[in-house]
């Protein structure tokens, strides 16, 4: 029996021995299975900055002393890989489905991109899946897989391009709490049975800012647990299903920028739990439900640009708000005193209605606003405008709105008692008269402050020279008097200055030129007198804008007016000035509209003029001007508008060009000229033979030695270079074979640069067509360098281009730089020219689909410049003419001239130099603050251009309702997902109609 015992005894330890030594057998496999996955993944790491993975992920040490990767304290094995913000580049291997033992798996804030491999779906133990901020592009294939993880609770992929419809797998994980797939361009529609009987536990869903469609399925609000539900910025459409009121514990409902319609449900006033609500920019129509306003936790309502209508209930019983937005609507009535209640109140947007009554003073209540907008209303007050004096107590106030609105009072001494967080007074046309108050002088954090189109009298408070932080003045189309104001010389940060349609009067003060960031001055319609002061020429070579017409100025004009290299408008119309008309003033090449009209200039039209290749009018009516129109001018494309009438001129009017165009009311009253009868003039008599030969016999010799010397020169300058000179060739595409083109090559390919070779001309150089020996085309941009800053920008399109890589930027095939300063880039051909061309050429024409691929494509490449690569980039002179199209019409966002490279995407940097008038952001043209915002205004400006056809400084968009606060404006992700939404409806709507039609 003891035997028997012993022997049963043994064979059990015997058992255990080998079950112990297989475990421990196995477990060793398993961790260096773990191990060799993580290397794996290392290996597929293409740019490790900071060198966190390669100093440290080594064979020579355990994988569970690896940084960033956790381990059971029993098997060893991985069970938390975090290597998130860390700036890595690269992609993911499928080897990351053997780290089976994973519950938590964080790669976000980095570069990966590609496809996210389907082996994820090995990792049947994950509960936490985070890959935010990456670049990857899957569909819906591997999201599908995510579905087959059974344990899942935290999903977030937001911040990628996946694409493609969101599987219905993913619904089914029914331990999911927090799903995010925000910011992606995910479409189709949701299915119609999201919560029947799976997501009971989800507490998050957020998938706004893709380009979802169709109705929100009433099973959604069967998800009782949820508290956040994003579903904003995409194309939902349909009514807001009154099942709503049944996920009573959300916290944040945010289903704005969509195309909802119909009524908001009463049951959202069932929500108790509700803290932020968002319907913005929608199609709701009819009254706000007065529940809402009794929904005591709320912080934020978001209502604006719908349809509703109504009046706002009579009491609130909101004391948690904080932002209220209702703009851009049809309410009406007046504001209660109810509002005044919600003590915590920030911001309280109202913009846009049809509200009536006076402002209440009770809104100093609101101790807490930050932002007070009322523009566009019917509100009124009493003649002291006493609600201004109560609003001083809200210390914290930075923007007071009240444009257009019949406030008729007088602005009081106690608008100096504005706190100093004070940042913006904007009150355009709202009949307010008297004088400006000197106190307003203390509001020393003022950065603009508009009165435009007031009855404001009197003269300039010497006290204004407090406003040291003022940015922008705007006081036109008033009744202010005396002489200009010289305190407005100590503002130093000023850029934009407008007193038109006052009765100023005396000179321009020569202290104007401390000014140093004045980018637009608009004095006209005022009383003004003496020479224009020369610092004006000198010392304001960023001017943009210059409008001095209809004064008493006088004296000749400047040849320093030729220092004006970035102005795009000037006008002088209207004034007494004589003299001759300088030729420096050809330097103008970015100016589209001059005016020098009504004046008494005498002598010629400076044949400089032609060099001012984008002036789009000029007129010059209403002089002394004699001479001939020199021919010259029908070079100039983009001329619209043309006007020489009342002058002296003589001799033939130019026929070819802009002036097919013309008709002949741009040329009357000058007796002396002629040409084709459509200008109703005489015809020009035609050189007699005799006169024709000896014109002949004397041009013969004078051509012949000029090919003389030509060819003497060229010979010595060829054999000098081939002695001294040995060209420099940077190639810009390391990652490709790019060929190497030599100097010779380049001037061969280029006809030694012929003008039958050129494509056109810019700021810094010229763009010629370049044709070498096997057959390839391509374009070479020479960059003159005696222009100020041409060799800056041959550097900034060099250290851009050098690392970028998209379908949608303009290829550089190499640079070329010799030692005598020759410097040119080497670019892909473009033959279908540029946007601008496609736009404003006759013979040329796009279609809508045509307009709108171009602009997803321009709008894809910005996306990568700010969003897609290590450091954001910012193009800083977006427009047509630097957009090119390749043979299949894409789109190509070319020179980067004036391309800036910031820190972070986040970042904002400053420059003094500035870019085309019209595309530009404020904050740049009148700061020198360059961000990605500044392009993406620039792109704005640009999709309204090319969808109609018209310039933006076209008088017709004097009012464009543009976004002039950077933080207004969206990002370009957000701008690409928009318009592929508009195109896939597009889209749809065509095959709809080709259908029906069939």
């Amino acid at each position: 029996m003891e035997r028997s015992f012993n022997f049963i005894t043994l064979a059990t330890l015997l058992l255990i021995h080998s079950l112990i030594q297989h475990s421990l057998a196995r477990t060793t496999t398993n961790t260096s299975t773990d191990q060799s996955s993580l290397l794996a993944l290392k290996s597929h790491i293409t740019s490790d900055p900071h060198n966190i993975l390669t100093n440290n992920w080594t064979t020579q040490t355990s994988k569970c002393t690896w940084t960033r990767v956790t381990c059971g304290s029993r098997h060893l094995r991985a069970i938390a890989l975090d290597i998130s913000d860390m700036n890595l580049k690269g992609n993911i291997p499928p080897e990351i489905g053997n780290l089976t033992f994973l519950v938590s798996l964080n790669m976000s804030s980095n570069f990966f991109q590609g496809n996210l491999p389907k082996e994820l779906s090995r990792l049947r133990r994950l509960r936490i899946m985070d890959f935010t901020w990456n670049n990857f592009t899957e569909r819906s294939q591997t999201l599908e897989e995510i579905g087959n993880l059974p344990k899942l609770k935290d999903l977030r992929l937001q911040n990628n391009k996946l694409s493609g419809p969101i599987p219905a797998t993913i619904f089914n994980i029914s331990s999911l709490e927090f799903i995010s797939l925000r910011n992606n361009n995910l479409s189709g529609s949701l299915p119609v049975n999201m919560c029947s009987n799976n997501l009971m536990k989800l507490r998050t869903l957020i998938l706004s800012r893709n380009m979802l469609y169709g109705e929100i399925p009433p099973s959604l609000f069967r998800c009782s647990q949820l508290q956040i539900l994003g579903l904003a910025n995409n194309n939902f459409s349909g009514l807001v299903p009154r099942e709503i009121g049944n996920i009573t514990a959300v916290q944040q409902l945010l289903l704005g920028f969509n195309t909802l319609s119909g009524v908001i449900p009463q049951g959202t006033s069932n929500i108790y739990e509700l803290e932020a609500l968002a319907l913005a920019s929608n199609s709701l129509t009819g009254s706000v439900p007065v529940g809402i306003f009794n929904m005591s936790k709320l912080r934020a309502i978001s209502m604006d640009r719908n349809l509703l209508s109504g009046n706002l209930p009579t009491s609130f019983n909101l004391p948690n708000l904080e932002e209220l937005y209702l703009g851009t609507n049809s309410l009406k009535g007046q504001i209660l005193n109810s509002v005044t209640n919600c003590s915590k109140l920030t911001t309280l947007e109202l913009a846009f209605n049809k509200f009536s009554g006076s402002i209440p003073n009770s809104l100093n209540n609101l101790s807490l606003l930050k932002i007070l907008n009322l523009n566009g209303n019917n509100f009124t007050s009493e003649p002291s405008l006493s609600f201004l004096t109560s609003l001083t107590e809200c210390r914290y106030l930075e923007e007071l709105l009240i444009s257009n609105n019949p406030l008729d009072g007088i602005l009081p001494p106690t608008i100096g008692n504005f706190s100093s967080s004070l940042r913006y007074i904007i009150a355009d046309n709202c009949r307010i008269k008297g004088s400006i108050p000197g106190e307003i002088g203390n509001l020393s954090s003022l950065e603009i402050l508009s009165l435009i189109n007031n009855n404001l009298i009197g003269i300039f408070p010497v006290a204004i020279q407090g406003l040291q932080k003022l940015q922008r003045l705007f006081l036109g189309t008033n009744q202010l008097t005396g002489s200009f104001p010289s305190s407005i010389c100590t503002f130093q940060n000023l850029g934009s200055l407008d007193l038109t349609s006052n009765q100023i009067s005396g000179p321009i003060p020569e202290c104007l030129s401390n000014v140093t960031y004045l980018r637009e001055l608009f004095l006209s319609s005022n009383q003004l007198d003496s020479n224009i002061p020369e610092s004006l020429w000198n010392n304001h070579e960023d001017l943009l804008r210059l409008d001095l017409s209809s004064n008493f100025l006088s004296g000749s004009l400047s040849p320093n007016i030729g220092n004006l290299r970035k102005a795009v408008g000037i006008d002088l119309s209207g004034n007494v000035f004589s003299g001759t008309i300088p030729s420096t003033i050809g330097s103008l090449q970015a100016l589209t509209r001059i005016t020098l009209a009504h004046n008494q200039f005498h002598g010629s039209i400076p044949e400089s003029m032609s060099n001012m290749l984008s002036l789009e009018s000029l007129d010059l009516s209403q002089n002394n001007l004699s001479g001939v129109i020199p021919k010259s001018l029908d070079t100039l494309v983009y001329l619209t508008y043309f006007n020489v009438s009342y002058n002296d001129l003589s001799g033939e009017i130019p026929s070819d060009g802009p002036f097919m165009n013309f008709s002949d009311q741009s040329f009357v009253a000058n007796d002396d000229l002629c040409g084709d009868p459509r200008f109703h003039v005489p015809p020009c008599r035609i050189s007699s033979v005799h006169n024709s030969r000896n014109k002949i016999v004397i041009f013969v010799p004078v051509a012949v030695a000029i090919v003389i010397i030509a060819t003497v020169v060229i010979i010595v300058l060829v054999k000098y270079q081939k002695k001294n000179q040995t060209p420099n060739l940077l190639d810009l595409l390391s990652p490709l074979r790019q060929r190497r083109i030599s100097y010779y090559e380049l001037q061969q390919a280029t006809d030694g640069y012929s003008e039958s070779n050129l494509l056109g001309m810019g700021g810094y150089g010229a763009v010629y067509k370049g044709l070498l020996r096997d057959g390839t085309v391509l374009a070479v941009k020479v960059f003159n360098l005696q222009v100020e800053g041409a060799v800056k920008s041959f550097d900034a399109e060099c250290e851009v281009l050098r690392n970028l890589r998209h379908r949608n930027l303009t290829k550089v095939i190499c640079s070329c730089c010799s030692h005598d300063g020759f410097k040119a880039l080497v670019l892909e051909y473009m033959p279908k020219g540029s946007l601008e061309r496609w736009l404003y050429s006759y013979n040329y024409f796009l279609d809508f689909l045509q307009r709108l691929n171009i602009m997803i494509d321009v709008a894809s490449a910005l996306e990568y410049l700010h969003h897609g690569y290590s450091t954001p980039v910012i193009h800083c002179d977006l427009k047509p003419s630097n957009v090119l199209l390749d043979e299949d019409m894409v789109a190509h966002v070319s020179d980067f001239g004036m391309a800036k490279l910031l820190a972070g995407e986040d970042s904002v940097t400053h420059t003094r130099t500035l870019a085309t008038w019209g595309y530009m952001a404020p904050e740049y043209g009148m700061q020198g603050t360059v961000s990605p915002r500044c392009d993406v205004y620039s792109y704005g400006i640009m999709l309204m251009e090319v969808f109609v056809r018209t310039k933006p400084n076209d008088e017709r968009f004097n009012a464009f309702c543009t976004a002039e606060l950077p933080r207004e404006r969206t990002d370009m992700k957000d701008v690409v997902s928009t318009l592929k939404k508009i195109k896939l409806e597009l889209l749809a709507c065509t095959g709809e109609h080709t259908n029906k039609s069939t």
